[in-house]
């Protein structure tokens, strides 16, 4: 069977209620949150998921935060990756989709993002260094697709919520409403993500977003912030 576009994608996987705040920790990290895979070098191809633009909540200083997917990083240093960005800035909270590859600076996508907004999202390989990143607002009806050269290992996949680097630095983590991730994939198939595979966020010696442990069929999570 050929790769499915993100257009064929079954729009009626949800979220089940079975998933419950984390029990115990998997990994910590200063910037992450969320839930990691790894195997051994080209073991990943393909991830995708579903997830909803969380609500930024007002904060005293500046705050940042991004949800995405993304194939490697997690124990090297490269990175493909796409996703949405909320944070707070002067008072006033901005939303914005993007993509990534690493070590290059971030891409804006220029199309509509608002809080509450679904979410689709795939990165595929297709053939020797050439991989296609698709973003999809199924709310606003527009789809994003750009074909990119990527050499990374393929060695980890990731669904993560983020505290990114702003000017170099580690930005202070959003205040956000709950991002519910659903429709996990990687491979074409699902993750079947333990506890063990989560990890949580801890800036200032103080966790500051933490994912629940995963659904019944381990394709599914939520991430929360911790109140600052």
């Amino acid at each position: 069977m050929g790769i499915l576009t993100i257009d064929q994608w079954n729009h009626t996987c949800q979220l089940d209620t079975s998933a419950k705040p984390r029990r115990n920790i998997g990994w910590i990290s200063s910037n992450w949150s969320g839930y990691s895979i790894t195997g051994k070098k080209g073991a990943f191809k393909r991830i995708s998921a579903k997830w909803n633009v969380p609500f930024v909540r007002p904060s005293r200083g500046a705050s940042y935060s991004s949800a995405w997917i993304g194939i490697d990083g997690f124990g090297n240093s490269n990175l493909i990756q796409t996703g949405t960005g909320h944070e707070f800035i002067d008072g006033k909270a901005h939303y914005y989709a993007w993509w990534e590859i690493l070590p290059a600076s971030v891409t804006i996508i220029p199309l509509p993002i608002q809080p509450g907004d679904r979410m689709l999202a795939s990165i595929i390989k297709r053939s020797g260094s050439n991989w296609l990143i698709c973003l999809r607002n199924v709310s606003r009806n527009w789809t994003f697709r750009t074909l990119q050269r990527y050499n990374g290992p393929q060695t980890s996949a990731e669904w993560i919520v983020e505290a990114p680097q702003v000017n170099g630095a580690l930005a202070t983590m959003a205040r956000l409403s709950p991002v519910a991730f659903s429709c996990c994939r990687v491979n074409g198939k699902s993750p079947k993500l333990t506890a063990n595979d989560g990890g949580i966020m801890l800036q200032n010696l103080s966790v500051t977003s933490i994912p629940s442990n995963p659904n019944r069929a381990g394709d599914g999570f939520i991430v929360k912030s911790v109140r600052q």
